[in-house]
């Protein structure tokens, strides 16, 4: 996804946008990788975007992802949280659905 089309689906969204930031050479970012797509599908009002760094670096400096993996996450066009580094899918889980508890 490009970075124009990403930033046009964070900036549009109703439902609660998580951003995965991540790396082809990052170990960790194929752990989370298969997470993140379960997650993607088992959450209502979740859209999930993936953003490779090296190929979206703009994205990445406008964000300010220093390390991957991160997630970023949007509430009507606006980041309301970061996570950074792999969590375990019921520790990400919890973290979403308090996200969505919040931004609510």
């Amino acid at each position: 996804m490009s970075h124009d089309s990403t930033t046009e689906t964070i900036a549009t969204a109703d439902d609660l946008v998580m951003v995965d930031c991540w790396a082809a050479w990052c170990g960790p970012c194929r752990l989370l990788s298969p997470i993140v797509d379960e997650l993607a599908t088992a959450v209502d009002g979740l859209t999930v975007l993936k953003v490779d760094i090296d190929s979206e670096p703009a994205f990445a400096r406008h964000y300010d992802v220093m390390s991957v993996p991160t997630l970023l996450f949007f509430h009507h066009g606006e980041l309301v949280h970061r996570l950074v580094g792999a969590r375990p899918k019921t520790a990400l889980r919890a973290e979403i659905e308090a996200l969505r508890v919040a931004v609510a």
